[in-house]
């Protein structure tokens, strides 16, 4: 069974998050909207279809990331959530919520070997992109 296929957010804490927004698009080009940044890009196994990751500066005082004390969190794309996290549970790792499902996705929680909370997600890559047609985002290629 696939695990990881790839990375599907990095997510970090910052003082200004709209001031690091604008900084990474004036100087690094970065196309970005209110909840960041997202790159597009190709899968590997099958280059007709679009993949993206996305880049959020989160404020200071987010509680997003807890139980982790760390300032990042890294979202992980996945294949088969369900199954996945049932095997995770059987291996002891710690799962923090129940599997959400959105249009674009669905989501869970969990914590790593050195208390770091990792967001798994399964994507729907067309309806992620939708959606970021629908609030006017265009991606970073």
């Amino acid at each position: 069974m696939k695990k990881v296929t790839g990375i599907g957010g990095i997510f970090f804490k910052c003082e200004d998050p709209n001031k690091m927004r604008a900084w990474y698009q004036t100087h690094l080009g970065l196309n970005t909207n209110d909840y960041g940044a997202v790159f597009e890009w190709r899968q590997g196994a099958d280059e007709t279809k679009k993949g993206f990751t996305q880049w959020s500066p989160f404020p200071d005082s987010t509680n997003y990331f807890e139980p982790s004390t760390r300032e990042f969190m890294i979202n992980y794309r996945v294949e088969n959530i369900e199954a996945l996290v049932e095997q995770l549970q059987q291996e002891g790792v710690t799962i923090l919520d129940k599997i959400e499902t959105y249009d674009y996705g669905k989501f869970v929680h969990i914590v790593d070997v050195e208390g770091n909370k990792i967001e798994l997600w399964e994507p729907n890559d067309i309806a992620y992109e939708k959606l970021g047609e629908q609030i006017g985002a265009k991606t970073t290629k």
